[in-house]
């Protein structure tokens, strides 16, 4: 009997917990996928774990990464380390901040960089062996140190691909929208996916759901930019195409499942906030609390940021949801570029105006995105006195967040930016009185 030989490539996931659904989408997509390539998939937990995969398996082996921009320069520590112990793997970045900025993806360590969305990329990947050569979607530098990019990756209806894969029964929610048409102007999500929905179809949803509950799972949660924007083009909501969507899943998951819509990881448009949309939430949901994203109490500054909703739509959504039942929690952006001390106030004011109320306040930190229209301003600057009255309604219960760590990252980011100027753009950001709204790509 001759030797059966080992596989002709090895798939080595950085998996951290905060990044895990695009890995798990990955995998669903190479589940369901036919290729000639023989592939062994490591789920490498921490640095350690990377090294000792990469010195087990002979022959050639990727190293797939996937990080928010503010994790980049952690995590590229992290890879110099790895591949100071470990050479003779590739070590492939994806994600938002590799797609917004492959240069400085590649400067930090990373061989390739895998720009747009990935299934299609990876599956190419697979089926080459590893060899990154003519596979659209990717960016690397070539022998003479030239940037090299080998043209747009591939974007497939939502739905051609799982939401998860069941070979590695890991399980996450569910993607029922990818895209934004409201393109904000702080936000990855519409300039990485592009500024229009794509929806996964009811049926694809409740097959997802179906085998949720075979495998033993009992909440149904899910991945959208804007919940009640399920099953539409455009701005309006189709509160038809959602009910359809709650009650489908309802009955999948049976009557010892839950079903959470509105609350993390998704949240609701402050202008969305209906009581007809509250109640089809109460009807068939678990959740009592939902995030509603108001992001600032200026007027000014949400009209800057092209928010698409003015202050009075957030009080109205907090006042609704609140009456209805729900325990609102409102996410608030302060230092937003030209943000002056009274649009600081006008925040602050309307923060504690909805903390009376009962909302919990849900605070960041502008940081410069990269990708993002807003990736050359300047970090989100907090002076002393909004610092000192953001802090006491923490103490009073009524604000969490991580906006202290924000700030340094903002710091970083915009380093950064200066470091990897846009080709034909100025770093000068306009007054917010002069600013013009970008239009996204695609």
């Amino acid at each position: 009997m001759g030797l059966v030989s080992g596989p002709d490539l090895v798939l080595i996931l950085r998996y951290r917990k905060a990044v895990t659904y695009g890995f798990h989408t990955l995998l669903a997509a190479l589940e369901e996928h036919v290729t000639d390539t023989r592939y062994e998939v490591v789920f490498a937990e921490s640095a350690q774990a990377t090294i000792e995969a990469i010195a087990a398996h002979p022959g050639r082996k990727l190293v797939l990464w996937s990080f928010y921009s503010p994790d980049a320069a952690a995590l590229a520590e992290e890879l110099a380390t790895i591949k100071a112990a470990a050479p003779g793997a590739t070590h492939v970045a994806g994600g938002v901040h590799a797609t917004a900025e492959p240069a400085q993806t590649l400067d930090a360590g990373w061989d390739v960089a895998a720009v747009g969305e990935g299934e299609r990329t990876f599956l190419d990947l697979v089926d080459s062996g590893g060899d990154p050569a003519g596979i659209t979607g990717l960016v690397h530098r070539d022998e003479h140190g030239q940037l090299t990019r080998t043209g747009k990756a591939h974007k497939e209806p939502l739905g051609t691909y799982r939401a998860f894969p069941l070979t590695y029964k890991r399980m996450n929610p569910i993607e029922i929208t990818r895209g934004c048409i409201y393109a904000c102007r702080f936000c990855q999500t519409p300039f990485m996916f592009s500024a229009r929905f794509r929806h996964r179809s009811v049926e694809n949803v409740r097959w997802h759901v179906d085998r949720m509950r075979e495998l033993g799972k009992r909440d149904v949660r899910f991945i959208t930019p804007t919940s009640l924007s399920y099953g539409t083009d455009g701005e309006e909501p189709d509160l038809g195409a959602v009910e359809e969507l709650l009650a489908s899943c309802k009955e999948g998951i049976g009557p010892d499942g839950r079903v959470f819509f509105g609350s993390f990881p998704s949240e609701i448009r402050p202008e969305h906030m209906t009581v007809d949309a509250l109640r089809l939430v109460k009807r068939y949901c678990a959740n009592d609390n939902l995030i509603v994203g108001a992001q600032s109490g200026s007027e000014r500054v949400l009209e800057a940021a092209k928010r698409g909703h003015d202050v009075e739509s957030v009080r109205r959504a907090v006042r609704l949801g609140i009456a209805e039942g729900f325990r609102i929690n409102v996410d608030m952006i302060f230092g937003m570029p030209g943000e002056d001390p009274a649009d600081a106030e006008a925040s602050l004011r309307l923060a504690q105006e909805l903390a009376d109320l009962g909302a919990r306040i849900h605070s960041h930190v502008f940081m410069p995105l990269p990708g993002t229209p807003w990736r050359d301003a300047p970090p989100g600057d907090v002076d002393p006195e909004t610092i000192r009255a953001v802090s006491r309604l923490a103490q009073q219960g009524a604000l969490y967040g991580h906006w202290q760590k924000q700030r340094e990252h903002a710091t970083r980011l915009a380093a950064a930016a200066v470091e990897y100027p846009r080709p034909g753009r100025s770093r000068t950001l306009l007054p917010l009185a002069e600013s013009r709204p970008s239009e996204p790509p695609g």
